[in-house]
């Protein structure tokens, strides 16, 4: 628990240094221009995303370019799990825990339709392990969600030599960086 406390720090530190949101809005471009030609992401139909925060790679109009070709769903924070729901559109969002916009639309609860899920991260490491921010929600969702194909995306710096893993935790299919 001490090294995931003590990465999260040294990640923590390493985003200060790229705050700049000319930075981050020109590396997100770049990481989900990888993300969209990945072959597994454009057969998918049910895409679950996420609404990203200031510090994560930008997904906001992402979100809203896809959900026009796919089925979009965003994870919403209930208590200490995630409850999925569609994405209809920005003005069907509304901030909820952790200042995140979430959306307010039909809950969605078929598991098995979801062909593709993008993971956000504190780090990852080249096996697939991910490090969050602690409070478990992935951790808990993913093992709902087996069959579907994980993507963890982040900035270069967000790549270290080794996640501590826990026997739960599930890795990533894929990391996908610049």
């Amino acid at each position: 628990m001490e090294r995931k406390k003590e990465l999260r720090r040294q990640v923590a530190l390493l985003k200060t240094r790229h705050r700049s949101s000319t930075w981050r809005h020109s590396r997100s471009a770049e990481i989900l221009a990888t993300l969209e030609a990945h072959p597994a992401f454009r057969a998918a139909n049910t895409v679950l995303l996420y609404y990203s925060l200031n510090d994560e790679v930008d997904t906001h109009d992402f979100v809203k370019k896809w959900s026009k070709s796919k089925q979009i769903l965003l994870p919403v924070v209930v208590g200490d799990d995630l409850e999925l729901r569609k994405y209809t559109g920005p003005e069907d969002l509304a901030t909820g825990s952790y200042g995140i916009e979430e959306p307010t639309g039909e809950l969605f609860t078929d598991y098995a339709d979801i062909d593709f899920i993008v993971v956000p991260g504190v780090a990852f490491d080249l096996k697939g392990n991910r490090l969050g921010r602690g409070k478990g929600y992935y951790d808990r969702l993913l093992p709902r969600i087996p069959s579907a194909y994980k993507a963890g995306i982040c900035f270069p710096f967000q790549i270290v030599e080794e996640v501590p893993a826990e026997p739960f935790d599930i890795r990533m299919d894929e990391v996908i960086t610049q």
